[in-house]
């Protein structure tokens, strides 16, 4: 799967997660890249993160950074 594809999903997930207020939402996007998304999603996510994530929303960016640290 692409970095734009990768960048796409997320920010949809954020998208979704919106409404629960930041905290709840970050968390929530989290958890749903480590229950959801396979092993090469989300390395390939995180190698996004390091390189250039300029498509992400910030809301997206902070529960996938959340999401690679646990």
């Amino acid at each position: 799967m692409n970095s734009d594809e990768l960048i796409r999903m997320a920010n949809q997930i954020a998208d979704f997660f919106k409404p629960y207020g930041h905290d709840d939402a970050v968390a929530g996007i989290a958890q749903h890249i480590r229950d959801f998304w396979d092993p090469r999603m989300r390395a390939g996510i995180a190698d996004t993160l390091r390189k250039n994530a300029d498509g992400l929303t910030d809301l997206a960016r902070e529960g996938v950074e959340k999401a690679i640290a646990s």
